[in-house]
């Protein structure tokens, strides 16, 4: 049976080796009999272009293409993938804004290149590229800053998704609790919206900020 995305991605951040071994024959073969839509770069090329292995991109691209035979994935079978990751809350409207985040043609569609290069600096990138790429994820309409309207639609989304059970104690203002906390040290000028510059420097200067930040490493 091939892998689901869910596992190939696992397999990306954790280096499981049993996996490499159980996985032999050559992806290149699915490369040159596979019929889809869209047919991705060549494995050494996206080597060259990520930070990941070529063992580590044959698993990601079985995991792909099982879900995804066309070659892309449309925002529909992007939530339908994605919610199986939070099975206890609704992850419909943060998965919305992930693909709007790994969609970076704005073409309604998300590569194999795309997914692959979005990945690789979550899972891999340096602390500016993984915030760089968190600021993009809250900068909701690309106007190159964050207000707290757009940093609250994103945090009510991912206390949806994680569900209820995941939070016994949470009130129902927790959400708004945290975007204010969070623009009280970002929004350095106090101009009422949050910059990149303001952005990457609060998150490297305060402990707490980063912490919170790791929350990526969840719901990604």
């Amino acid at each position: 049976m091939k892998p689901s995305l869910q596992q190939s991605i696992a397999v990306a951040r954790h280096k499981d080796k049993t996996w490499w071994h159980q996985k032999t024959h050559s992806v290149e073969d699915d490369f040159e009999l596979s019929t889809v839509c869209h047919r991705p770069e060549s494995m050494d090329k996206l080597q060259e272009q990520t930070k990941f292995t070529k063992k580590e991109l044959q698993v990601l691209y079985r995991g792909f293409k099982n879900e995804c035979p066309s070659g892309v994935v449309n925002e529909e079978n992007f939530k339908t993938i994605y919610s199986q990751f939070f099975p206890q809350g609704d992850s419909s409207m943060y998965a919305h804004f992930l693909f709007e985040a790994f969609d970076t043609n704005k073409n309604g569609s998300v590569s194999f290149e795309d997914f692959v290069f979005g990945l690789s600096i979550i899972l891999r990138g340096t602390i500016n590229d993984r915030l760089n790429w968190a600021f993009n994820l809250y900068d909701l309409n690309k106007d190159g800053c964050i207000t707290k309207e757009e940093m609250l639609d994103i945090m009510k989304s991912i206390y949806d998704m994680m569900g209820k059970y995941t939070y016994p104690t949470m009130q129902d203002d927790a959400p708004i609790e945290h975007v204010e906390n969070f623009f009280q040290k970002m929004d350095q000028n106090k101009d009422g919206v949050v910059t990149i510059d303001e952005f990457i420097d609060s998150c490297k200067k305060d402990e707490n900020i980063m912490q919170s930040m790791q929350l990526f490493d969840n719901v990604i």
